[in-house]
């Protein structure tokens, strides 16, 4: 039977995806601005740093929008793409307030952790999709070294 544990693990599992896929969105939008405005090849630091944290400030749903206004995001994709949004609002606005007392019992645990299970898939096709357009296929990713110190950001 499923813990309180397990069910904050896979919360956690399914947050770190959430969290990638908005990542990956805000450095394509990010790099779209980037040619958009010229910043790869000048002295435009200013510009590149408020470009940056306009993007920073956004909402995931805003990003979206933005990307498919520049990108021509459209049918199956953006589709993809606002599942996950709605998946990762809920996660993080209402998952607990709509599971409320199933977290005291095994059979809530459980229901909890389908749940999760769903938002974590419907996130991770979304992560997946978005990557591919960066070139990377994770599925096709094998015997790659992680990396395992911090990044500066």
């Amino acid at each position: 039977m499923p813990t309180l544990n397990d069910v904050y693990r896979k919360f956690g599992e399914v947050a770190e995806a959430a969290q990638l896929l908005e990542t990956e969105l805000g450095t394509i939008l990010l790099s779209l601005r980037g040619l958009e405005h010229d910043l790869f090849g000048g002295d435009k630091g200013e510009l590149a740093t408020e470009i940056y944290n306009k993007i920073n400030k956004s909402t995931l749903g805003q990003v979206l929008k933005q990307l498919a206004a520049s990108a021509g995001f459209s049918g199956d994709f953006e589709l993809l793409l606002a599942n996950a949004v709605a998946e990762r609002n809920h996660l993080f606005h209402s998952f607990y307030r709509k599971h409320n007392f199933r977290r005291n019992s095994d059979e809530g645990r459980t229901k909890m952790l389908g749940d999760l299970e769903r938002k974590h898939e419907t996130i991770l096709d979304a992560y997946k999709a978005v990557m591919q357009l960066s070139g990377v296929d994770l599925d096709k990713l094998t015997n790659v070294p992680m990396p395992t110190k911090h990044v500066k950001i």
